[in-house]
Protein backbone atom coordinates (compact mmCIF):
# COMPACT_ATOMS: atom_id res chain seq x y z
CA UNK A 1 0.00 0.00 0.00
CA UNK A 2 1.45 3.37 -1.02
CA UNK A 3 1.63 6.28 1.46
CA UNK A 4 -1.13 8.04 -0.49
CA UNK A 5 -3.46 5.04 -0.55
CA UNK A 6 -7.02 5.57 0.73
CA UNK A 7 -7.71 5.11 4.44
CA UNK A 8 -11.21 4.33 5.67
CA UNK A 9 -12.53 3.55 9.13
CA UNK A 10 -15.34 1.77 10.93
CA UNK A 11 -16.15 3.58 14.18
CA UNK A 12 -18.76 1.94 16.45
CA UNK A 13 -19.72 3.11 19.94
CA UNK A 14 -19.57 0.50 22.75
CA UNK A 15 -23.04 1.18 24.13
CA UNK A 16 -24.68 -2.00 22.87
CA UNK A 17 -24.05 -5.12 20.81
CA UNK A 18 -23.49 -4.83 17.07
CA UNK A 19 -26.42 -5.71 14.80
CA UNK A 20 -26.82 -6.27 11.07
CA UNK A 21 -26.73 -2.54 10.36
CA UNK A 22 -23.28 -2.32 11.91
CA UNK A 23 -22.20 -5.42 10.02
CA UNK A 24 -23.25 -3.83 6.74
CA UNK A 25 -21.29 -0.65 7.44
CA UNK A 26 -18.20 -2.57 8.59
CA UNK A 27 -18.26 -4.89 5.57
CA UNK A 28 -18.87 -2.00 3.17
CA UNK A 29 -15.90 -0.06 4.53
CA UNK A 30 -13.66 -3.12 4.33
CA UNK A 31 -14.85 -3.93 0.81
CA UNK A 32 -14.31 -0.38 -0.46
CA UNK A 33 -10.86 -0.21 1.12
CA UNK A 34 -9.91 -3.45 -0.64
CA UNK A 35 -11.28 -2.27 -3.97
CA UNK A 36 -9.41 1.04 -3.73
CA UNK A 37 -6.14 -0.57 -2.67
CA UNK A 38 -6.28 1.08 0.73
CA UNK A 39 -6.82 0.08 4.33
CA UNK A 40 -9.64 0.23 6.85
CA UNK A 41 -9.07 1.11 10.50
CA UNK A 42 -11.20 0.40 13.57
CA UNK A 43 -11.97 3.22 15.99
CA UNK A 44 -13.89 2.84 19.23
CA UNK A 45 -15.96 5.98 19.84
CA UNK A 46 -16.33 5.75 23.61
CA UNK A 47 -16.46 9.37 24.75
CA UNK A 48 -19.73 8.78 26.61
CA UNK A 49 -18.68 7.68 30.13
CA UNK A 50 -22.23 6.69 31.11
CA UNK A 51 -23.15 4.49 28.13
CA UNK A 52 -19.78 3.09 27.02
CA UNK A 53 -18.99 -0.28 28.58
CA UNK A 54 -15.48 -1.83 28.47
CA UNK A 55 -16.96 -5.32 28.08
CA UNK A 56 -18.73 -4.18 24.93
CA UNK A 57 -15.42 -3.16 23.36
CA UNK A 58 -14.24 -6.77 23.59
CA UNK A 59 -17.61 -7.87 22.22
CA UNK A 60 -17.27 -5.52 19.23
CA UNK A 61 -13.83 -6.88 18.40
CA UNK A 62 -15.13 -10.45 18.75
CA UNK A 63 -18.13 -9.79 16.50
CA UNK A 64 -15.96 -8.21 13.80
CA UNK A 65 -13.43 -11.03 13.99
CA UNK A 66 -16.30 -13.51 13.62
CA UNK A 67 -17.26 -11.73 10.40
CA UNK A 68 -13.68 -12.19 9.21
CA UNK A 69 -12.60 -8.57 9.64
CA UNK A 70 -9.15 -7.64 10.91
CA UNK A 71 -7.81 -4.15 11.55
CA UNK A 72 -4.39 -2.53 11.97
CA UNK A 73 -3.14 -2.02 15.48
CA UNK A 74 -3.39 -0.04 17.63
CA UNK A 75 -7.14 0.41 17.63
CA UNK A 76 -7.92 4.00 18.58
CA UNK A 77 -10.10 4.48 21.65
CA UNK A 78 -11.41 8.00 22.00
CA UNK A 79 -11.45 7.82 25.80
CA UNK A 80 -7.63 7.73 25.68
CA UNK A 81 -7.43 11.12 23.96
CA UNK A 82 -9.40 13.50 26.16
CA UNK A 83 -6.37 15.78 26.62
CA UNK A 84 -6.09 16.24 22.86
CA UNK A 85 -9.80 17.04 22.54
CA UNK A 86 -9.54 19.51 25.43
CA UNK A 87 -6.70 21.31 23.65
CA UNK A 88 -8.75 21.60 20.46
CA UNK A 89 -11.76 22.86 22.41
CA UNK A 90 -9.63 25.39 24.28
CA UNK A 91 -8.22 26.66 21.00
CA UNK A 92 -11.73 27.42 19.77
CA UNK A 93 -12.55 29.10 23.08
CA UNK A 94 -9.45 31.30 22.88
CA UNK A 95 -10.48 32.40 19.38
CA UNK A 96 -13.89 33.52 20.60
CA UNK A 97 -15.71 30.92 18.51
CA UNK A 98 -17.51 29.25 21.41
CA UNK A 99 -19.32 30.23 24.58
CA UNK A 100 -20.29 28.32 27.74
CA UNK A 101 -23.95 27.38 28.09
CA UNK A 102 -25.21 26.96 31.66
CA UNK A 103 -28.76 25.99 30.67
CA UNK A 104 -30.19 22.63 31.62
CA UNK A 105 -32.28 20.76 29.07
CA UNK A 106 -35.38 21.64 31.04
CA UNK A 107 -34.53 25.34 31.00
CA UNK A 108 -33.94 25.21 27.26
CA UNK A 109 -37.34 23.56 26.71
CA UNK A 110 -39.08 26.20 28.81
CA UNK A 111 -37.33 29.04 26.99
CA UNK A 112 -38.24 27.61 23.61
CA UNK A 113 -41.86 27.13 24.71
CA UNK A 114 -42.11 30.67 26.03
CA UNK A 115 -40.56 32.14 22.88
CA UNK A 116 -42.80 30.04 20.65
CA UNK A 117 -39.79 28.90 18.61
CA UNK A 118 -40.43 26.06 16.19
CA UNK A 119 -37.19 25.85 14.17
CA UNK A 120 -35.40 22.52 14.54
CA UNK A 121 -32.00 21.14 13.62
CA UNK A 122 -31.70 18.29 11.07
CA UNK A 123 -32.22 15.73 13.87
CA UNK A 124 -35.57 17.31 14.71
CA UNK A 125 -34.35 18.89 17.95
CA UNK A 126 -35.52 22.49 18.54
CA UNK A 127 -32.69 24.92 17.91
CA UNK A 128 -31.03 26.36 21.00
CA UNK A 129 -32.34 29.92 21.45
CA UNK A 130 -28.96 31.42 22.36
CA UNK A 131 -29.85 32.15 25.97
CA UNK A 132 -26.25 32.19 27.23
CA UNK A 133 -24.63 33.83 24.20
CA UNK A 134 -25.12 37.42 25.47
CA UNK A 135 -24.10 36.76 29.09
CA UNK A 136 -21.77 39.43 30.45
CA UNK A 137 -18.14 38.24 30.72
CA UNK A 138 -18.15 38.89 34.46
CA UNK A 139 -21.19 36.64 34.88
CA UNK A 140 -19.55 33.97 32.75
CA UNK A 141 -16.33 34.16 34.78
CA UNK A 142 -18.31 33.93 38.04
CA UNK A 143 -20.22 30.87 36.85
CA UNK A 144 -17.07 29.14 35.67
CA UNK A 145 -15.19 29.98 38.89
CA UNK A 146 -17.86 28.35 41.05
CA UNK A 147 -17.92 25.25 38.84
CA UNK A 148 -21.40 25.71 37.40
CA UNK A 149 -22.22 22.79 35.06
CA UNK A 150 -21.98 23.86 31.44
CA UNK A 151 -21.51 22.78 27.87
CA UNK A 152 -19.55 24.67 25.24
CA UNK A 153 -21.48 25.76 22.17
CA UNK A 154 -20.15 26.84 18.82
CA UNK A 155 -21.09 30.45 18.13
CA UNK A 156 -22.38 29.77 14.62
CA UNK A 157 -22.43 33.43 13.61
CA UNK A 158 -18.81 33.95 14.68
CA UNK A 159 -17.76 30.62 13.15
CA UNK A 160 -19.23 31.46 9.75
CA UNK A 161 -17.71 34.93 9.90
CA UNK A 162 -14.32 33.30 10.52
CA UNK A 163 -14.60 30.37 8.09
CA UNK A 164 -16.74 31.95 5.38
CA UNK A 165 -20.26 31.13 4.31
CA UNK A 166 -19.50 28.71 1.45
CA UNK A 167 -18.87 25.13 2.50
CA UNK A 168 -19.11 21.70 0.94
CA UNK A 169 -17.49 18.34 0.38
CA UNK A 170 -16.94 15.70 -2.28
CA UNK A 171 -19.35 12.78 -2.09
CA UNK A 172 -18.46 9.52 -3.80
CA UNK A 173 -20.31 6.37 -4.76
CA UNK A 174 -20.24 3.73 -7.45
CA UNK A 175 -21.18 6.30 -10.10
CA UNK A 176 -18.29 8.66 -9.36
CA UNK A 177 -17.84 11.87 -7.39
CA UNK A 178 -19.92 15.01 -7.00
CA UNK A 179 -19.74 18.25 -5.04
CA UNK A 180 -22.25 18.69 -2.21
CA UNK A 181 -22.91 22.13 -0.75
CA UNK A 182 -23.04 22.21 3.04
CA UNK A 183 -25.25 24.33 5.27
CA UNK A 184 -23.79 24.19 8.80
CA UNK A 185 -25.98 27.09 9.95
CA UNK A 186 -28.98 24.76 10.15
CA UNK A 187 -27.38 23.22 13.25
CA UNK A 188 -27.46 26.53 15.11
CA UNK A 189 -25.12 26.93 18.08
CA UNK A 190 -24.27 23.25 18.32
CA UNK A 191 -22.68 21.69 21.41
CA UNK A 192 -19.01 20.94 20.76
CA UNK A 193 -18.09 19.94 24.31
CA UNK A 194 -20.36 18.18 26.76
CA UNK A 195 -20.79 18.76 30.50
CA UNK A 196 -18.97 15.55 31.46
CA UNK A 197 -16.19 15.38 28.84
CA UNK A 198 -14.23 18.09 26.98
CA UNK A 199 -15.58 17.14 23.57
CA UNK A 200 -18.61 16.04 21.61
CA UNK A 201 -19.07 13.50 18.86
CA UNK A 202 -18.68 16.26 16.28
CA UNK A 203 -15.41 17.65 17.63
CA UNK A 204 -13.84 14.26 18.36
CA UNK A 205 -14.68 12.74 15.00
CA UNK A 206 -13.15 15.52 12.89
CA UNK A 207 -10.04 15.53 15.08
CA UNK A 208 -9.67 11.75 14.82
CA UNK A 209 -10.32 11.56 11.09
CA UNK A 210 -7.50 14.03 10.51
CA UNK A 211 -5.18 12.40 13.04
CA UNK A 212 -5.62 8.96 11.53
CA UNK A 213 -5.28 10.23 7.97
CA UNK A 214 -8.79 9.16 6.98
CA UNK A 215 -9.34 9.99 3.32
CA UNK A 216 -12.81 8.47 2.80
CA UNK A 217 -15.61 8.44 5.40
CA UNK A 218 -18.32 5.85 4.78
CA UNK A 219 -21.16 5.91 7.30
CA UNK A 220 -24.94 5.73 7.57
CA UNK A 221 -27.31 8.18 5.98
CA UNK A 222 -28.46 9.23 9.44
CA UNK A 223 -25.17 11.13 9.76
CA UNK A 224 -25.36 12.85 6.38
CA UNK A 225 -26.63 16.15 7.78
CA UNK A 226 -23.93 16.14 10.49
CA UNK A 227 -21.34 16.30 7.72
CA UNK A 228 -22.32 19.95 7.20
CA UNK A 229 -21.18 20.77 10.73
CA UNK A 230 -18.07 18.61 10.39
CA UNK A 231 -16.99 20.45 7.25
CA UNK A 232 -17.24 23.75 9.13
CA UNK A 233 -15.19 22.44 12.05
CA UNK A 234 -12.56 21.12 9.65
CA UNK A 235 -12.27 24.58 8.10
CA UNK A 236 -12.02 26.29 11.49
CA UNK A 237 -9.35 23.85 12.67
CA UNK A 238 -7.37 23.79 9.43
CA UNK A 239 -8.03 20.07 8.91
CA UNK A 240 -8.47 18.26 5.60
CA UNK A 241 -11.98 17.28 4.51
CA UNK A 242 -12.28 13.61 3.53
CA UNK A 243 -14.55 12.37 0.79
CA UNK A 244 -17.88 11.15 2.13
CA UNK A 245 -20.35 8.41 1.33
CA UNK A 246 -23.58 7.96 3.28
CA UNK A 247 -25.06 4.52 2.80
CA UNK A 248 -28.71 3.47 3.25
CA UNK A 249 -29.77 2.20 6.65
CA UNK A 250 -31.00 -1.32 7.22
CA UNK A 251 -34.59 -1.52 8.41
CA UNK A 252 -36.74 -4.16 10.03
CA UNK A 253 -39.96 -5.67 8.70
CA UNK A 254 -41.91 -2.58 9.78
CA UNK A 255 -39.58 -0.21 7.93
CA UNK A 256 -37.91 1.12 11.10
CA UNK A 257 -34.12 1.30 11.06
CA UNK A 258 -32.19 -1.24 13.08
CA UNK A 259 -30.92 0.21 16.34
CA UNK A 260 -29.40 -0.99 19.58
CA UNK A 261 -31.84 1.20 21.49
CA UNK A 262 -34.79 -0.63 19.90
CA UNK A 263 -33.42 -4.05 20.77
CA UNK A 264 -32.63 -5.10 17.21
CA UNK A 265 -31.31 -8.64 17.06
CA UNK A 266 -27.56 -8.60 17.63
CA UNK A 267 -24.83 -10.43 15.75
CA UNK A 268 -24.18 -12.38 18.93
CA UNK A 269 -27.81 -13.54 18.94
CA UNK A 270 -27.50 -14.64 15.32
CA UNK A 271 -24.24 -16.44 16.05
CA UNK A 272 -25.81 -18.24 19.02
CA UNK A 273 -28.69 -19.27 16.75
CA UNK A 274 -26.24 -21.01 14.43
CA UNK A 275 -26.03 -18.39 11.67
CA UNK A 276 -22.66 -18.48 9.93
CA UNK A 277 -20.54 -15.47 8.89
CA UNK A 278 -20.83 -16.47 5.23
CA UNK A 279 -24.62 -16.26 5.56
CA UNK A 280 -24.38 -12.77 7.03
CA UNK A 281 -22.08 -11.66 4.22
CA UNK A 282 -24.37 -13.11 1.56
CA UNK A 283 -27.46 -11.57 3.14
CA UNK A 284 -25.79 -8.14 3.11
CA UNK A 285 -24.42 -8.44 -0.41
CA UNK A 286 -20.80 -9.29 0.34
CA UNK A 287 -20.70 -12.96 -0.56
Amino acid sequence: MSPSAPVLRFAPSPNGRLHLGHAYSALLNADLARRMGGTCRLRVEDIDPQRSKPALIDAIVADLAWLGLRYPEPVRRQSDHMAAYRAVRDGLIDRGLTYPCFCSRGQIRLRIASDGETACDPDGVPLYPGTCRPLHPARVAENLARGAPHTWRLDMTAALRCAGSEHGYIAFDGAGERWVSADPARWGDAVIARRDVPTSYHLAVVHDDAGEGITHVVRGRDLEAATDLHVLLQTLLGLPTPRYRHHPLLVDATGVKLAKSRGSRSLADLRDAGVQPAQIRARLGFA
